[in-house]
């Protein structure tokens, strides 16, 4: 009952002409395959345009000619879709997909397909995945038959591996290895995880026999889930850090949600406080359900001192609005002040200090977790960061380091940034959009009076992407103006409701916030 492109995936790391004809998109007609791979040719085309991606766009369209058994003579068309042509026949590629038979209860197929072609190496790019979701819309796949989908294909990797690792007995295994060793195998399978199966098991064939070397073959199940989910499968959640890494005293991840899937997030909070929202975890508790998700703990001491300096401050403001100095706007004035009033200044005092250590905190946090992420401790699968506050702060961060090496791309699928307090000018944003396969959300308020007081010495000179929409063309940068939420939760900051203002919380996620990341991946 199983997909036959599951079937072929769990069966054969590697496609022998024999199971080939299993997989289920190779049994379309000729004429549909054609328009299966010029859909994705036209697409990759469209999404990744820059010379970064150019290799990537090759590769994976000529992979994918060979998957759908297309001659190579269609290869110079193909191409052709590559550099941005044929963006007009795109309907009619859609209308040859939807009037073959096998397609009639739906495109379904092509997805499952086209997800286990771009995982049957073991590395699951996040540009792949964006093309997926891209093509999904296409054939209006909806989004959750995706996550099922993938959902289902690691259900069936993991029993594979159980599976195989059961029937690989002991013997077996250190006869394996003395094998391999001795034709010069064993070094390949050291180094690659067994990604390379079919390469070993031809030289393995030699000692072993065809039995021995096809027992080989079956073993790239395990190693596709090692190479996915990270070594020993353990993933972020065996990830701590054990020294002080430069000024950093704590990094670690705590799961949000248990299992595993094909692709994760991870949250980034972005100040702690006391009562419901002292931990990393509690801000993002209605965070929609979608993969893997984890939460980065982070410099929790003076992510408190910040909290406590935030609460202290807004304790004196109540004076403020108590004595009329603000009247009853709600703050919202002095945001289009030339200046701020002697006595907020004056209340300021109390959070500089914190506020200017945990920015630069910050930036040497966001820093080390691109080096997790291109260390692929999460696996060779795609990653989505979204963070608030100085949490944003960390991913901006993440994403600047990340830009500044070669081959960081296929990493990171979307990123959501809510009241980011970094620069939002077009060179420094320009940067992160080469690293980032998918959206990149700007959550802004113009409204965010304690952002803009915190920035008060810089915001002259420079834009902060908290506060104002980030002015790029570019296909993967969206602006949010969430001031509307802001000033709903604003609301509460007025004079008579003081007991809100001393018990300030990070802002929990509302209806119109709590999906905006999960809207952001559609």
């Amino acid at each position: 009952s199983e997909p036959l492109a599951i079937y072929c995936l769990r069966q054969h790391g590697y496609y022998q002409p024999a199971a080939c004809k299993e997989i289920i998109s190779r049994q379309l007609a000729e004429q549909s395959r054609f328009a299966y791979a010029a859909l994705c040719g036209v697409s990759l085309g469209q999404l990744f345009t820059g010379p970064e991606n150019s290799v990537f766009r090759e590769q994976y369209l000529q992979g994918l000619v060979r998957w759908l058994d297309l001659d190579e003579s269609v290869m110079p068309v193909m191409g052709a879709f590559l550099s941005g042509l044929g963006f007009e026949g795109c309907d009619t590629f859609l209308s040859i997909l939807q009037a073959d038979p096998l397609l009639a209860a739906g495109a379904t197929p092509i997805i499952q397909s086209l997800v286990s072609f771009s995982v049957k190496d073991g590395q699951y790019d996040a540009r792949a995945r964006v093309l997926i979701r891209h093509v999904s819309c296409l054939l209006r796949v909806c989004p959750q038959q995706l996550e099922e989908f993938e959902g289902t294909l690691v259900e069936k990797l993991e029993e594979s591996s159980r599976r195989q690792r059961k029937e690989r007995g002991r013997k077996l295994r250190r006869y394996l290895l003395i094998g391999l060793a001795t034709v010069g195998g064993g070094t390949v399978i050291g180094v690659t995880g067994g990604l390379a199966a079919p390469l070993v098991a031809a030289g393995a064939s030699a000692v072993l026999g065809a039995g021995g070397a096809a027992a080989l073959g079956s073993a790239t199940g395990i190693a596709i889930m090692a190479s996915l989910f990270g070594a020993a499968g353990a993933g972020l959640t065996g990830y701590k850090m054990n020294k002080c890494v430069g000024a950093i005293e704590e990094f670690e991840f705590l799961p949000l949600r248990s299992g595993k899937h094909l692709h994760l997030t991870i949250a980034v909070t972005g100040w702690l406080c006391s009562g419901k929202y002292s931990s990393f975890q509690a801000p993002w508790c209605s965070l929609g359900e979608c993969g893997e998700q984890y939460c980065l703990v982070w410099e929790s001491r003076f992510l408190r001192d910040l909290g406590s300096a935030m609460a202290s401050l807004l304790d004196g403001l109540v004076s403020i609005v108590a004595q009329e100095a603000l009247k009853y706007t709600v703050l919202s004035g002095i945001v289009a002040a030339l200046t701020w009033p002697a006595s907020l200044l004056a209340a300021a005092s109390v959070i500089d200090n914190p506020w200017c250590v945990c920015l630069n905190r910050s930036a040497e946090v966001g820093k080390h977790l691109a080096q997790v992420l291109r260390s692929r401790q999460q696996g060779k699968r795609p990653v989505s960061l979204i963070g608030f506050s100085l949490g944003a702060r960390v991913i901006y961060y993440c994403l600047q380091e990340l830009a500044n090496d070669k081959g960081s791309e296929g990493v990171v699928e979307d990123v959501v940034l809510l009241g980011a307090p970094v620069e939002g000018s077009e060179k420094a944003w320009e940067r992160m959009t080469r690293v980032v396969a998918g959206k990149i959300v700007n959550g802004y308020s113009r409204g965010d009076w304690l952002l803009g007081f915190l920035y008060r010495s810089s915001s002259a000179q420079l834009s902060v992407a908290g506060l104002q929409p980030i002015n790029i063309q570019d296909r993967r940068i969206i602006n949010v103006d969430l001031s509307s939420v802001f000033f709903k939760c604003m609301s509460s900051f007025s004079p008579s409701n003081k007991s809100h203002v001393q018990r300030h919380q990070p802002p929990q996620t509302d209806a119109s916030v709590s999906h905006l990341f999960a809207r952001s991946v559609k």
